[in-house]
């Protein structure tokens, strides 16, 4: 569960540095670049990684409850099987509800650091990896995480998100 709450003082990196040294990982390092890290594609050509290895962070709506899922960049999310899992229908969160409920903009949705408490979903394709790269709070900054470690920190609910895949 994210213990960092937002503060208009703060910076996105800043509130993301705060979350994850509330979770015992102050040592983990942001690296920002001077081009776009917005999209999955970009972040993965930026560090130089495969898109595989890139942790979306999709906000979905649950009537008017928020939806994380954190899932692998080339996935597209299964929203019938995201609904059974929430038992609620979802649709995409609009640009205002994404920053008005984590307190990030599109592009820089970290998975830590939210402006509230967001329910969170993983993508089972994630805990594949040793390491995966998420969004550190803007559009052109990242950190490397243990998918596993990742899984704690959010309290995530893992499970097998991307269509295409079997429910389980």
């Amino acid at each position: 569960m994210d213990r960092t709450p937002a503060s208009p003082r703060l910076s996105s990196r800043e509130r993301v540095r705060l979350a994850l040294a509330a979770h015992g990982l102050e040592d983990v390092p942001t690296r920002e670049f001077a081009e776009s890290t917005a999209t999955a594609l970009e972040a993965a050509a930026a560090i130089g990684t495969t898109v595989k290895r890139i942790v979306k962070s999709l906000v979905f709506a649950a009537g008017d409850q928020p939806v994380l899922v954190l899932a692998s960049g080339p996935n597209r999310v299964d929203l019938a099987k995201l609904a059974a899992l929430v038992g609620a229908p979802l649709r995409r969160a609009n640009a205002e509800q994404v920053r008005e409920w984590t307190g990030f903009a599109i592009g820089g949705v970290a998975p830590v650091g939210h402006a509230q408490h967001l329910s969170t979903y993983l993508d089972e394709d994630l805990l594949q990896y040793e390491q995966v790269w998420a969004a550190a709070g803007t559009p052109n900054a990242v950190f490397a995480i243990d998918p596993n470690v990742l899984v704690r920190i959010t309290a995530a609910k893992v499970a097998p998100l991307a269509e295409g895949t079997r429910a389980r």
